[in-house]
């Protein structure tokens, strides 16, 4: 059933607008000192979309949750990311743009246009692109994107918890909280840190020091 949006929330009038396949591109991961940055594409299907949707930061995680378990079986979804290293090698923002493009790529249907959260399109898209600031709280299809990277990326986390235990990627997901500062201190940075962010910088200079 398409859903009715409530007042001020995010609806379908923009994909309506447009004849052919139409996919929201989101991204997460751009503040974290550890891990990928990870975006999703998605297709909503008009006939089946799941109530409910928004920009993933307004959602409880187990509403995330629930929403991308039917997001699975009633829309089209792609990912792509950027690990560590090449956000190190060429700036996180560049790296959020890289993810997106490849999001796109991984879609098995091809779109006609593909909106983009926020004020700049990849290089490379397969389809017409615009650009939507604030786009997850306006356009269904970006706030699906938002949901899918969100629990996507989320889940990378909890898994590099269990092959890099001690910094409580679990809980934070690699953003820079007071735990993670401390487990830097004390372990130093591990593998998917990104050693392009001050305080991984900084972490890792003083353990050399301290050897």
């Amino acid at each position: 059933m398409v859903r009715t949006p409530r007042q001020g929330g995010p609806d379908f009038s923009l994909e309506s607008a447009h004849p052919g396949p139409v996919c929201g591109v989101d991204e997460v991961g751009r503040g974290p000192g550890a891990g990928p940055v990870l975006a999703a594409a998605v297709i909503l299907d008009p006939k089946a979309i799941p109530d409910g949707l928004d920009d993933s930061k307004k959602l409880l995680p187990e509403r995330r949750e629930a929403l991308y378990e039917e997001l699975k079986h009633c829309a089209c979804i792609g990912f792509g990311l950027a690990e560590p290293e090449e956000i190190d090698r060429i700036n996180i923002y560049h790296a959020g743009l890289v993810a997106m493009r490849r999001a796109v790529a991984a879609l098995a249907v091809q779109p006609a246009l593909a909106f983009i959260d926020g004020n700049r399109c990849p290089d490379g898209l397969p389809c017409e692109a615009r650009p939507i600031i604030g786009g997850d709280g306006k356009c269904l299809s970006i706030a699906a994107a938002s949901i899918a990277a969100k629990v996507a990326r989320d889940r990378l986390m909890v898994c590099a918890d269990r092959r890099y235990p001690g910094y409580g990627f679990a809980s934070h997901k690699g953003y820079m909280t007071a735990a993670h500062r401390e487990a830097l201190r004390r372990l130093g940075p591990c593998p998917i840190h990104r050693f392009s962010f001050g305080p991984v910088r900084e972490a890792l200079k003083a353990r050399q020091a301290a050897a």
